[in-house]
C-alpha cells in the first residue's frame, strides 16, 4: 500500500512539474545565478512547481455501454421467460402474461427496436425495470398471495391483482413502443426537412447551384 502510494506520487503531476521547475533552479545554480543559496532556490521552485500543478483528475468509472446493458437484459429476460413457463396461472392472468411477454420479446428482440434502446438509455431503464423487478415480483406476489388466501380466504382476489398489474405493465410498455415508434418517425421527418432545405437552397443534381 505504501509503495503504491509512492508510486502514485513520483508518476502525479505535482511532483512532476515541481521537478521540472527544480530542474530549472539547478540550472540557474550552474549558471551562477543562485549563488550559496542555491537549495532554497531548488527548493523553492520545486514547491511552487508542486503547488500550481493542475490537481489529478480520477478516471471516470467504465460503466459497460447501452449496447451491453441491453444485451444483460436479454440474457435476464431469457432467465425470466423460463420461470415463467414454471408457474401456473389462471386463464384471464396467463393470456395478459402471454401479451406481455410477447411485446417485451419485440422489444428486445435483436433488430430496429434494440437499436433504438441501445440510444435511449431511460427506455433501457424502464425496459430493464420490468424484466429485472416488476414482472417476477408480480408474479411472485401473486404465487405467494395464493397460498395464504387458500388458507384463509380474503375479500380480494389475487388473480384480480395480478391481472391488474399486468395490465399496467402492458401499457407501460405499450408506451415505451410508442415512444420508439415516435423516435424513429422524427428521425424521418427530419430528414425529409433536410432534404426540402437543401432543395431550397436552389442545389441542381451533381451540387451545382444555379
Amino acid at each position: 500500500m505504501a509503495t503504491s502510494r509512492i508510486l502514485g506520487f513520483v508518476e502525479s503531476r505535482k511532483n512532476i512539474t515541481g521537478a521540472a521547475c527544480g530542474v530549472a533552479g539547478l540550472a540557474l545554480t550552474f549558471a551562477g545565478a543562485a549563488g550559496p543559496y542555491w537549495p532554497a532556490v531548488v527548493a523553492g521552485l520545486y514547491g511552487a512547481g508542486a503547488l500550481i500543478a493542475p490537481p489529478e483528475r480520477p478516471a471516470p468509472p467504465d460503466f459497460p455501454d447501452p449496447s451491453a446493458q441491453l444485451e444483460e437484459v436479454r440474457g435476464d429476460f431469457g432467465t425470466l421467460r423460463a420461470y415463467l413457463d414454471g408457474i401456473e396461472l389462471p386463464p384471464a392472468a396467463a393470456g395478459r402474461l402471454g401479451e406481455l411477454t410477447g411485446l417485451l420479446a419485440a422489444l428486445l428482440d435483436p433488430g430496429w427496436a434494440a437499436e433504438l434502446l441501445a440510444r435511449d438509455p431511460e427506455s433501457l431503464h424502464v425496459l430493464s425495470r420490468t424484466v429485472r423487478r416488476d414482472l417476477p415480483e408480480a408474479v411472485d406476489t401473486f404465487v405467494r398471495t395464493r397460498w395464504w388466501t387458500r388458507l384463509a380466504p380474503g375479500a380480494q382476489s389475487p388473480e384480480r391483482h395480478l391481472e391488474r398489474q399486468l395490465e399496467l405493465l402492458r401499457k407501460e410498455a405499450e408506451r415505451l413502443a410508442a415512444i420508439l415508434r415516435e423516435a424513429e418517425a422524427g428521425r424521418q421527418e427530419s430528414h425529409t426537412r433536410y432534404l426540402e432545405d437543401r432543395g431550397g437552397a436552389g442545389e441542381r443534381p451533381g451540387g451545382i447551384g444555379v
